[in-house]
C-alpha cells in the first residue's frame, strides 16, 4: 500500500519535452523492410511504398521524432548508396543484422517522406565508424542546403527541389562498440572534427548530438564532457533492460517465471540511477544544463522468438513490457531538466516494438498502448508529486510498488500516470490533491493490465491486452483514493471545473 501521495498541482517543475516519446527505426530485421517499407507494387496498402496502416498507427500516438538509419547500421551506412533510381542503387550485405541483402530501396528521400507523413522530426545518425568527414558533410549539404552546390544539385536531380528542414543529427553511434571500438579520448577528438563540418545552411539549425556512454561507463561521459561540451548540443546514453543473468541468456519474452518479471522491472528502474549519476558529471561541465541527455536506445532485450533469425531481434511484447515502458517514461519525466529526447528500440518488429507485422497483418503491442495513454504528457508541465509507496519484494529484494508522475497541460488538465509493478496484488494510492483552492474536479481514467504475467497480443487475438476505462477511484474532498489492479499501467485525467 502506498501510505501517502501528494500532488501539488500549483508547483510546476519544467516542461516534459515531447521528444522523449521518440522512436528508433534501424535497418534491422523487419523494422524497415515489411515494417515500414513494402514498395509501391506491394499488395499491402501503401503510399509511395510506405505502409498506410503503420503510418496511421504511429500518427495516433503522436510520434514526435524518429531516429534513422541506426543503430549499429548507421556506422556502416553510406548514404549515397540510397539515393537515385531504386533499381540502380547498390546492394550490400547487412553484416550486423542477419546477413541479409540490403537493397537500399529505403534511403534518404524515403525516410524524409515518412517523417513528413508522420509529421515528426527526423533524427539522422551519421557514419563516423566507417565513413569520412566529407561523406557526413555532404549528407548535411544534400539535405539542408538550398543554394548552388554539387550536393544541392544532386538532390534536385533526384526529385526534391527544396532542401529539407533537419534539426537533429547524430555524429556517430556506439563508437565505444560497434561504431569503431574507440577510446573516449579518440572519439572526443573525432567528434570535434566531424561536427565542425555538420554545418548550418540558411535558416536550418542543426542540433548536434555526440555519442555518449553505454550504461554506466562514467569515464566515457567524463571525457566527452571535458573535451567537447562546447561543441555539442546533446549527448547520448544507451541502456537496455535485460532480465537474464548473461548476454547469452537474456531470457524469453513469454513463458517466463515470476523471478524474471521482478528482475526485469528491477533493472528497468536502474534508469533513474544512470541518469542521476551521468547527470552529476554533466552538471560539472555544464551547470546551466544547456546540453541535453538523449537516451536514444532503451527498452527490453530478450532472446529472439524460437525459429526466427537471431540477427533480426524479433521478440513478443507483453504486459511486462508495458510496465517497463511506463516506469521508464515516468523516470524521464522526473529528469525532464536534463533528458530532452529518448528513442525506444525499436519501432516495428524489433526488440520492444510498438507494432508487430506479419505480411499484411499488423497488431499494436501493450507498449504501443502505453505510448498512446502517456502522449498527454508531451510538452506538458511536470508537476510536483511525491509518493511514499509500499514495497514490492521477491526473495529478499525490494523495489517501490508504485511508479508515478504527473503533468498539467496548457488548458489546465492534469494527468497522473501510475504503474503498479506488483504482479499479484493491487495497490492502494491515497492521492492528496493540493493547490486547487477548493475547486471541484472531474476525474476519468484509463488502465492497461493483463490476466497473466506474459499476457500479449497475437495476430489471432490482437485485442487481448488493450486499454480499458478505469473507475476504481473515490474522490472525497481533496483526497482521491485510487485502487490499482496488479501489473497495471493507469493514467488519470483530472479536470478542474470552472
Amino acid at each position: 500500500m502506498a501510505e501517502r501521495a501528494i500532488l501539488n498541482t500549483d508547483i510546476r517543475k519544467g516542461t516534459i519535452n515531447k521528444n522523449i516519446y521518440g522512436h528508433l527505426s534501424e535497418h534491422l530485421g523487419r523494422c524497415i523492410y515489411e515494417g515500414i517499407w513494402v514498395g509501391e507494387d506491394s499488395p499491402i496498402p501503401n503510399t509511395n511504398g510506405i505502409r498506410n496502416d503503420v503510418v496511421k498507427a504511429l500518427k495516433e500516438i503522436q510520434i514526435p521524432v524518429l531516429r534513422w538509419p541506426g543503430g549499429c547500421f548507421a556506422d556502416e551506412y553510406h548514404w549515397k548508396d540510397g539515393i537515385g533510381d531504386r533499381e540502380a542503387r547498390k546492394r550490400m550485405i547487412n553484416t550486423h543484422w542477419g546477413g541479409t541483402v540490403e537493397n537500399n530501396h529505403f534511403g534518404t528521400h524515403e525516410f524524409m517522406e515518412l517523417c513528413e507523413m508522420l509529421e515528426c522530426e527526423p533524427y539522422i545518425n551519421g557514419n563516423v565508424g566507417s565513413g569520412t568527414v566529407q561523406e557526413m558533410s555532404e549528407w548535411v549539404e544534400y539535405l539542408t542546403f538550398g543554394g548552388i552546390s554539387p550536393m544541392s544539385e544532386l538532390r534536385q536531380q533526384n526529385g526534391h527541389q527544396e532542401p529539407w528542414a533537419v534539426t537533429y543529427f547524430g555524429v556517430g553511434n556506439e563508437n565505444w562498440g560497434c561504431g569503431g571500438n574507440m577510446r573516449p579520448e579518440y572519439y572526443a577528438d573525432l567528434y570535434r572534427q566531424y561536427q565542425t563540418y555538420v554545418r548550418n545552411y540558411g535558416d536550418n539549425r542543426i542540433h548536434r548530438i555526440a555519442c555518449g556512454p553505454n550504461v554506466d561507463d562514467y569515464h566515457w561521459m567524463e571525457v566527452l564532457m571535458r573535451e567537447a561540451t562546447r561543441f555539442m548540443d546533446s549527448i547520448t546514453l544507451h541502456y537496455y533492460t535485460i532480465p537474464g543473468p548473461a548476454w547469452e541468456n537474456k531470457g524469453a519474452a513469454t513463458g517466463f517465471e515470476t523471478g524474471e518479471w521482478f528482475s526485469t522491472l528491477e533493472k528497468a528502474l536502474r534508469m533513474d540511477e544512470l541518469i542521476t549519476k551521468h547527470g552529476v558529471i554533466m552538471d560539472k561541465y555544464d551547470p546551466d544544463k544547456r546540453v541535453g541527455l538523449v537516451v536514444d536506445e532503451w527498452g527490453t532485450w530478450y532472446d529472439v522468438e524460437p525459429g526466427t533469425n537471431p540477427g533480426f531481434l524479433y521478440q513478443q511484447n507483453t504486459i511486462r513490457d508495458a510496465l517497463v515502458a511506463g516506469v521508464t517514461l515516468n523516470i524521464f519525466h522526473k529528469h525532464s531538466d536534463r533528458v530532452r529526447m529518448a528513442n525506444i528500440a525499436q519501432t516495428i518488429n524489433v526488440l520492444q516494438a510498438v507494432i508487430l507485422t506479419e505480411g499484411v497483418k499488423m497488431l499494436l503491442t501493450p507498449t504501443y498502448h502505453v505510448f498512446n495513454m502517456f502522449k498527454v504528457h508531451q510538452d506538458a508541465e511536470l508537476l510536483d508529486l511525491t509518493i511514499d509507496s509500499g514495497t514490492y519484494s521477491f526473495e529478499g529484494r525490494e523495489v517501490p510498488e508504485v511508479s508515478a508522475s504527473a503533468s498539467v497541460t496548457d488548458a489546465g488538465i492534469i494527468h497522473v500516470s501510475l504503474c503498479n509493478l506488483n504482479h499479484a496484488a493491487s495497490a492502494t494510492v491515497p492521492l492528496e490533491l493540493r493547490g486547487l483552492s477548493g475547486q471541484k474536479v472531474e476525474v476519468r481514467g484509463t488502465t492497461l493490465t493483463g490476466n497473466k504475467i506474459d499476457a500479449h497480443n497475437t495476430f489471432s487475438q490482437p485485442d487481448a491486452v488493450v486499454p480499458q476505462a478505469f473507475t476504481a477511484f473515490i474522490l472525497e474532498g481533496d483526497l482521491l483514493n485510487v485502487e490499482l489492479a496488479p501489473m497495471s499501467v493507469t493514467v488519470l485525467e483530472i479536470t478542474p471545473k470552472a
